[in-house]
């Protein structure tokens, strides 16, 4: 199912909408995301997010790492609500402001998730079935940390800029994995990049 503004439920559509407002409320006090794109909030980050749901499999534990905002976890949490299933998420941010953020937004918005206010590198195994990372890291950290987060037919659902191919390049340099890159539909010089099956060279 691809979901956009006017095709989700009213209740889910109320979410985010609550949830965009929170983050311009926050915004305005910690940089939650750049004050240059606070009105361009759904198109930019909400519309950013929704589209890496379309592309997981079947879930019960997403992970998303340095979490920030609540982009992509917090959507895809909001998002997830609609289905009969009721996943787990959980939301690792090391900045204890934005984790402060994250837990409000997830008490108010009544989503079934877990932030972990810790360093990525100290944290247990997650064992998740997709893991996801926006504007967090090069490729090949955002590798390792799936290597050891990702259960072993997990998912990694990575959004990234323009110069993808060249982080990819030197990602395998360290690392073998599948890969199967989505044209973004809010960014045209963007990618998603899905990745599977990781293996250290």
């Amino acid at each position: 199912m691809q979901f956009d503004h006017q095709d989700v439920s009213r209740e889910t559509s109320d979410r985010l909408e609550t949830f965009a407002q929170l983050v311009r409320k926050w915004t305005a006090k910690i940089n939650l995301i750049s004050r240059n794109t606070v009105g361009e909030i759904w198109d930019r980050h909400i519309r950013d997010s929704m589209q890496l749901l379309d592309l997981a499999p079947d879930f019960d534990h997403w992970a998303d790492l340095g979490s920030g905002g609540g982009f992509p976890g917090v959507v895809i949490a909001i998002l997830a609500k609609e289905g009969s299933a009721r996943p787990k998420f959980t939301l690792v941010e090391s900045d204890l402001r934005k984790a402060a953020f994250l837990r409000t937004a997830v008490r108010e918005l009544d989503l079934d998730a877990t932030v972990l206010a810790e360093r990525i590198e100290n944290l247990s195994p997650l064992n998740a079935n997709v893991l996801s990372a926006r504007a967090l890291a090069d490729l090949t950290t955002l590798v390792s940390f799936a290597d050891v987060h990702l259960a072993p037919t997990g998912t990694a659902i990575f959004p990234k800029g323009r110069n993808w191919r060249e982080e990819h390049r030197k990602a395998q340099e360290a690392w073998s994995y599948s890969l199967s890159p989505v044209d973004s539909r809010t960014d045209e010089d963007a990618a998603i990049l899905i990745i599977k099956d990781i293996k250290r060279v």
